[in-house]
């Protein structure tokens, strides 16, 4: 009998792609790290991953049962099996900073608003959402494999690393300037830091830089962190020579 993959867990070295679009995304933007692709018989593009997968030399199997053991109850029609790898962020580009992220969901969609406003590194600080979860991965829409990802014990430790030279905006309810087109600040070097999603960031993130808050009516307590994410990476890549 075939060996079919195992269902993920997080302590695996590796994870998968699930779908078809994460799949052609991660063997485009990471061939190097595919261990194998699998398929479902019925999927419409399948010589065209094949064809890709042979380009590549990655092992490409039709196989409903492997995508059932790693899709489980979600049909998936086609998934690419990857070897995890180290993140190394820019230290001149613009930085995003999730603190203590909760969700996989919200960090996958994170990283594919990110990168649709050019911005193309993440720390991640303290832990949180397994960022190789496939649902995150799933979330992000591939734009996970496109993006530099780095983990941090700490704030500190990413202000060891990147620190030097930079501007330092966190994001907080009861933030120092309210962010709006006009009122935000220039910078050619900045990073952006948001909190989890049901505390946000802790009084001490004040000292890191200009805190700023966005503004919002009295009917809600706060934004979804993907939602204010998307908010300060479209003003400050606006205001900053972004893409937009």
């Amino acid at each position: 009998m075939p060996e079919y993959p195992k269902k993920y867990k997080k302590e695996f070295q590796h994870s998968y792609a699930l779908g078809p679009f994460p799949t052609f995304e991660l063997l485009k933007a990471r061939p190097e790290r595919v261990r194998a692709v699998y398929m479902r018989e019925d999927f419409r593009e399948r010589d065209k991953l094949a064809a890709l997968c042979g380009e590549l030399d990655v092992p490409c199997q039709c196989s409903s049962k492997a995508l059932e053991r790693i899709s489980q109850k979600e049909v998936c029609y086609a998934a690419g099996e990857f070897v995890k790898y180290p993140g190394r962020l820019e230290p001149r580009a613009p930085h995003a900073a999730l603190v203590c992220p909760g969700d996989m969901g919200n960090l996958g969609t994170i990283q594919r608003t990110l990168l649709g406003f050019g911005i193309r590194d993440l720390a991640l600080i303290g832990g949180g959402a397994d960022r190789w979860n496939p649902k995150t991965i799933r979330a992000s829409m591939g734009a996970a494999f496109r993006m530099e990802v780095e983990e941090f014990g700490d704030f500190p430790a990413y202000l060891a690393a990147y620190g030097k030279g930079r501007d330092v905006f966190p994001f907080m309810l009861d933030g120092g300037r309210v962010l709006t087109p006009e009122t935000c600040p220039r910078s050619d070097r900045y990073t952006l830091v948001f909190g989890n999603e049901a505390a946000g960031l802790p009084p001490e993130y004040q000292q890191y830089g200009q805190s700023l808050f966005i503004a919002q009516s009295q009917e809600v307590d706060s934004l979804n962190l993907a939602v204010a994410v998307a908010v300060g990476a479209w003003v400050f890549t606006n205001r900053n020579g972004g893409i937009v």
